[in-house]
């Protein structure tokens, strides 16, 4: 059935209304809900550096669902508050609902000007807001323009990886074998990172497969060399070859398997492997947020015990470092902030951060257990009275397990407008490891952070052998 979207069922927009159509006493009421996420948007509008806390944030709220009122009932749209005469009595909380009412106290005709009495109430009629506005109504009544999508994005989806890829830019071309790109988003995500001077790639595959693949994209790969294989597995073999004696700095993911892809690369005789556990890093670019997030492990270690979980972080911390942050902030997640025995996550945590106390995890700063929102959300981790210098601020989330690390990172992919970079961390190059189904720019951002690691690791600089 096709919806009907002038029917009479759907609400029409409401026009403002000039002065001489207000009487005194007429009224304007709203209701509304004080969340989490209301906060965490102001903060975002301040270009995200704000500190809202939980007394500041709410009367900021207040503030904006008052002009909201103003500029979409009465008035209306176009109206203007000349100046206000407001006393908060008190402050609400998360989950706390305002009752808002604002009444018309006088018209002034000749300068266009209304006062209007406001009044807002919270839980159990309790006073929140009492005062006057003097507003100037439109000059000419205005119909609102259509609807658009209420989602709100402060910041361009990409914004931070696009300074990665620059300063990335900045470093030699990191030589690199792509693995298996039989599939048109492998190749032009490497040629994307090629052409903006990151990689200096070698691609390893079925020659037939890859040249097939390139044309029906219309991607010209003539510029890099291109070593042939009969198949996947032994691509991955002869990418793992070249690391191993030093013809490529790097190996990259194309289109197979992440098993298959690094199973050479854990076979002793490449010499690839380091005392440390390899593990993966999610590198999240979240819109609305000042600094990208780390969340590992989603991707390589299934269930890690408290070894491998101190391996894990001291890769994250490694790469952070290698991305410009000196000293970046662990969470290390569970779904509570208390240590219950019961749940092995919060055992975990606790050691590792006595670990961390004891010099065996070093360069980061750890706390934990913390839910993921006392992690991301210093306005959550407040109202929790959870004060570290991790809560609220985290650079690098730990999961759990793999299951939690990948839901994590897609969830906040596919639902929160994110884009997402991958690197398998501790061997001896950097690796980058994508999702088949990731877009040429997530795997351009990869290759930034893998150019980024190798030129931390090796000391690269502009102009120097890489």
């Amino acid at each position: 059935m096709t919806e009907d979207r002038h029917s009479p069922e759907q609400p029409q927009p409401i026009p403002s209304r000039t002065v001489d159509q207000i009487r005194p006493g007429e009224s304007a009421r709203l209701s509304r809900k004080l969340t989490l996420r209301d906060l965490e948007l102001i903060a975002a509008l301040a270009g995200g550096r704000a500190q809202v806390s939980a007394d500041s944030g709410p009367a900021a709220w207040v503030g904006l669902m008052l002009s909201a009122l103003v500029g979409g009932a009465l008035p209306g749209l176009g109206s203007r508050i000349e100046r206000a005469e407001l006393r908060f009595d008190a402050a609400l909380a998360v989950d706390e609902t305002l009752e808002l009412e604002l009444r018309v106290e006088t018209v002034d005709l000749a300068r266009r000007a209304v006062v209007l009495i406001c009044e807002g109430t919270g839980p159990l009629g309790a006073k929140v807001l009492e005062g006057r506005l003097h507003v100037i109504a439109p000059a000419k009544a205005m119909l609102p323009g259509p609807a658009r999508d209420p989602g709100l994005i402060i910041e361009e989806r990409g914004a931070k990886f696009h300074r990665l890829v620059a300063q990335a830019a900045k470093l030699p071309p990191l030589s690199i074998a792509v693995i298996h790109p039989v599939e048109a988003n492998a190749l032009a995500g490497a040629v994307a990172a090629a052409r903006a001077g990151l990689i200096s790639p070698i691609f390893v595959g079925p020659e037939a497969r890859i040249r097939a693949a390139a044309k029906a994209a219309g991607i010209d790969i003539s510029p890099w060399p291109l070593v042939a294989t009969e198949h996947s597995d032994a691509a991955a073999e002869a990418g793992a070859r070249m690391a191993h004696e030093g013809k490529v700095h790097a190996l990259m993911k194309g289109s197979l398997h992440t098993d298959e892809f690094l199973r050479p690369v854990l076979r002793a005789e490449m010499n690839l492997r380091t005392a440390r556990r390899l593990s993966h890093v999610f590198l999240m670019d979240v819109p609305g947020t000042d600094r990208p997030l780390f969340i590992t492990d989603g991707a390589i270690n299934i269930a890690p015990d408290l070894e491998t979980k101190r391996d894990i972080v001291q890769n994250a911390i490694g790469m952070a470092h290698a991305l410009g942050i000196a000293r970046p902030r662990v969470a290390i997640l569970s779904a509570v902030e208390m240590i219950n025995p019961r749940i092995p996550s919060t055992l975990d945590a606790a050691a590792l951060c006595k670990m961390a106390e004891r010099g065996q995890i070093t360069g980061g700063v750890l706390d934990g257990p913390l839910a993921f929102d006392n992690a991301v959300s210093t306005l959550a981790a407040e109202i929790k009275h959870i004060r570290s210098d991790v809560a609220g601020r985290a650079d690098i989330l730990l999961a759990p397990d793999l299951d939690a690390g990948n839901m994590m990172a897609k969830q906040l992919e596919y639902l929160a407008n994110s884009e997402a970079a991958g690197v398998v961390l501790g061997a001896r190059v950097p690796i980058v490891l994508t999702s088949r189904s990731d877009s040429a720019q997530s795997r351009l951002a990869s290759c930034a952070v893998a150019a980024l690691i190798h030129a931390h690791e090796t000391g690269a600089a502009k102009g120097a052998p890489a």
